[in-house]
């Protein structure tokens, strides 16, 4: 049988894709003169904070772009807000540790104008342990610690919608009813795509309460489920569709590859830095909410717009 030729892709946007690829050094994305940096007097009893979280996120934003220490954002920062012109401060180092425990980092996206195609993945991040060069040369000398982080992405626009960092021994099938509560009740949820790990009674569940459709591959040995509730019908007759057309069939036919978006803006997430170097867990999952500001921050500014080459 011949092998098919790779389909080649033809971006249609670049120039406007092109500028936004330069948009994203601009200082000016990061530093706007009307941002309210100091924080506003609270009328509480006790001293009142001296930046807002606007100016703290701003900087841990900073820090994850540039992959920078909590000492070595505070010199950097403030030299940004020289260039530009502010008679601004910048936090110290030891306020941005204190506050990143507490901050409630604020993710911007933009809503699809169809409804959610939701893409869910996971991955682990190391936050504890020598590098992997060292472990294999003269062995490790402690135990090497995980976190897992799960994303749920738009199909559309490629914006991060949902975020959760666990433990190591959660899994993915325990997490999504958390991710799919973080869309707003009042956006419609049309379909969710995941690997097998989600082919559970628990999942199918979770996608149906909110009125989408599950696209998820069963696991290898996958049994038919005995009950007659609405979830286990469909997924018995998922089963009996991948057993006659084959599972490489169902895939192209269910568009399940476009599940690879959501493995690349992993692989996105990853190149801010594969290792996360807080210790405190709320810390961590300000850090990873930082990361994911940044992204859609880009995604925002601008994205290819690919078709197949004719």
């Amino acid at each position: 049988m011949k092998k098919l030729a790779p389909k080649i892709y033809r971006t249609t946007n670049w120039s406007s894709y092109n500028q936004s690829l330069i948009d994203r050094s601009n200082i000016s994305i990061w530093f706007d003169p009307q941002t309210q940096w100091y924080a506003q007097l609270q009328g509480k009893q006790g001293r009142n904070q001296t930046y807002s979280d606007t100016a703290i996120q701003c900087c841990l934003m900073i820090k994850s772009l540039f992959r920078l220490f909590l000492r070595m954002v505070t010199g950097f920062v403030q030299s940004l807000i020289k260039h530009c012109g502010l008679d601004w401060t910048a936090p110290d180092y030891t306020t941005l540790c204190r506050r990143q425990k507490h901050i409630d980092i604020a993710i911007s996206y933009q809503k699809s104008r169809d409804g959610l195609h939701l893409l869910v993945d996971s991955t682990g991040l190391k936050f504890l342990g020598e590098g992997e060069w060292k472990c294999k040369k003269h062995g490790a000398e402690y135990r090497r610690q995980w976190r897992k982080l799960h994303i749920a992405i738009d199909a559309e626009t490629l914006q991060i919608r949902a975020v959760q960092l666990t433990t190591n021994n959660v899994s993915d099938s325990q997490v999504l009813e958390d991710l799919l509560g973080q869309i707003p009740l009042d956006e419609q949820i049309h379909s969710v795509y995941t690997d097998g790990a989600y082919d559970t009674k628990h999942c199918r569940q979770d996608i149906l309460d909110r009125d989408a459709h599950a696209v998820i591959p069963p696991r290898k040995n996958a049994k038919p489920w005995k009950d007659q509730q609405a979830r286990s019908i469909e997924r018995n007759e998922l089963l009996k569709t991948v057993k006659r057309l084959g599972r490489a069939v169902w895939k192209k036919w269910a568009g399940y590859h476009c599940q690879s978006l959501v493995e690349t803006k992993m692989h996105c997430i990853k190149l801010l830095g594969d290792k996360l170097s807080s210790r405190n867990f709320q810390s961590q999952v300000n850090e990873i909410h930082a990361r994911v500001a940044v992204l859609n921050r880009f995604t925002e500014l601008g994205r290819p717009h690919t078709q197949v080459a004719t």
